[in-house]
Order: structure tokens, then C-alpha cells, then sequence
């Protein structure tokens, strides 16, 4: 008696082609970090952004018609306030679209940094809003928690509290 092999079948000419697919997200470790630095200057950019959007259009506003007006009347207020609600308006539309886009507030985008999920993966608004701001300022009602927020940035992650709280990271963009 002879030994009967298996035998392979042939190759379907029919069969869907089959291809490796591989993950396109970067890895945890491949994103390069922020730095401290560059995420301080963003901080204070964005600050001096929204100053220069907001308030300042509430200023010039008010000071002109009261120039103008010259009087007890409660009219520049009125002005210096419309004023305030149309540089919100822009700074909010500038911000959230960016954010939207690539998960960069205005001064990120010019520093060069973006806020990513710990994975790589494109961060949501929800979380940014909820977790990264929302959650944040309500901690922020505690004295010393700004301060040891803060200080996390010089851990080995480089992730602040909120940073940990909403499962994300600051990288280069």
C-alpha cells in the first residue's frame, strides 16, 4: 500500500484578491511629545488671542460711543457690549473649527502642537470640551488644583491632570 498524500487545491483564479492590512494610526510610543515649553506658549497665546478678540472690541467699543456721546446715557456700555458678543462670536467660530479640523486651538496651530487621543487617534470635541475644559475648570474650584495640574506636564508622559482625565496627549503636529 502506498501513503496518500493531501492534496492542495489549486489556486482559485475566482477567489478576491487578499491583501496585509496594517494599522495607519502611529504608534504610542512614535508621536513625539510636546514640550513643556511649547505647551506653556500656546497657553499664553491663546489667552492673549482671546484678549485681543474679545475684550478689546468691548473697550474701543465702549470708550468711542462714550466719546461720542458724552453723557450719563447707558448707550456705550450697550456698544462696548455688542462688541464683546461679535469677538466672541469670530474667536468661537476661529477656535471650534480648528478644533473640529485637527484638535488645535488657534495658538496650537501656530506653535505647531496638537491635542490627540493617548492612541494617536483624532480626539472628539465632546471629550475636548467635557473632559479636557468642562472638568477641568469645575476642579478648578479646588485651591491647589491648578498648581498640581499643572505640574504633571514634568512627568514622564507629559500629561497634565486633565490631560489624564480625558485620555489624551499633546504632541507635535
Amino acid at each position: 500500500m502506498g501513503i496518500i498524500e493531501p492534496v492542495q487545491p489549486a489556486a482559485n483564479p475566482y477567489a478576491p484578491p487578499r491583501a496585509v492590512v496594517r494599522d495607519v494610526l502611529p504608534s504610542y510610543t512614535a508621536m513625539q511629545r510636546a514640550d513643556p515649553g511649547a505647551r506653556l506658549g500656546a497657553h499664553l497665546l491663546d489667552a492673549l488671542i482671546f484678549f485681543g478678540m474679545v475684550y478689546i472690541p468691548f473697550l474701543v467699543g465702549t470708550f468711542i460711543t462714550a466719546a461720542a456721546i458724552r453723557g450719563n446715557s447707558p448707550f456705550p456700555v450697550l456698544i462696548g457690549f455688542l462688541c464683546l458678543i461679535a469677538g466672541l462670536a469670530v474667536w468661537l467660530i476661529m477656535t471650534f473649527r480648528n478644533v473640529v479640523e485637527n484638535g488645535q486651538s488657534i495658538a496650537k496651530k501656530i506653535i505647531g502642537i496638537k491635542v490627540v487621543r493617548s492612541d494617536g487617534s483624532p480626539v472628539s470635541l465632546g471629550r475636548l470640551i467635557l473632559l479636557r475644559n468642562v472638568v477641568n475648570m469645575a476642579l478648578g474650584f479646588i485651591p491647589v488644583y491648578a498648581m498640581i495640574d499643572a505640574l504633571f506636564i514634568f512627568s514622564e508622559s507629559r500629561q497634565c491632570l486633565h490631560d489624564k482625565i480625558a485620555d489624551t496627549i499633546v504632541i507635535n503636529a
